[in-house]
């Protein structure tokens, strides 16, 4: 799990530093202030949308493995508890054998 963190991490990183980059591009471009206004404030609206969805994905898939442990989990009670009661049972079975 902490290896996909770092793949997010990179992807993230890597993101924000094309939008700088092309931030910086358009700053450099020949075009007119008004221009490359309404230019950056359209790309940081896409960025804003692209983290918040991959945020929300992210958000999602984490709850999903939560759940899935918490479902083997209680597997691995049931199993150990069905294991532990056969045991008793037949360690009761045995006893009654030897009285007898």
């Amino acid at each position: 799990m902490a290896e996909e963190t770092r793949v997010g991490e990179k992807a993230l990183f890597f993101v924000l530093g094309g939008f700088i980059g092309a931030a910086i591009a358009l700053l450099l471009a020949p075009r007119s202030g008004e221009e490359i206004r309404r230019l950056i404030a359209a790309k940081t609206r896409e960025g804003a949308d692209f983290i918040s969805n991959r945020t929300k994905d992210i958000s999602e898939k984490g709850a999903s493995l939560i759940d899935r442990g918490k479902e083997l989990l209680q597997q691995q009670r049931d199993q150990l508890s069905a294991a532990l009661e056969a045991g008793k049972q037949a360690y009761r079975e045995e006893k009654d054998k030897t009285k007898a």
